[in-house]
């Protein structure tokens, strides 16, 4: 079961395989910069691919991120597919 389009949620409440739209960081300069520099970027789309303890595992294309619990609570995605 899915959830609705359009719903703004921080990954760790997403489920496995939902693609997503990332829209808000709650974090600051420092956070961002880290996330630019792994390839993360508001309003990119990406894959829940796995969730494990302590954190998720995020897909871009080919490229695959790990973030701990911690980031995965700062960051909104809404749903897009």
């Amino acid at each position: 079961m899915g959830l609705p389009l359009g719903r703004v949620l921080p990954l760790c409440d997403l489920a496995v395989g939902q693609r997503l739209r990332l829209v808000r960081i709650d974090g600051g300069p420092r956070l961002q910069r880290r996330l630019l520099a792994l390839g993360l970027s508001l309003d990119g789309e990406l894959e829940l691919v796995q969730r494990r303890p302590g954190g998720v595992v995020l897909a871009r294309g080919a490229n695959r991120v790990a973030l701990g619990e911690g980031v995965a609570h700062k960051l909104y995605a809404e749903v897009v597919d």
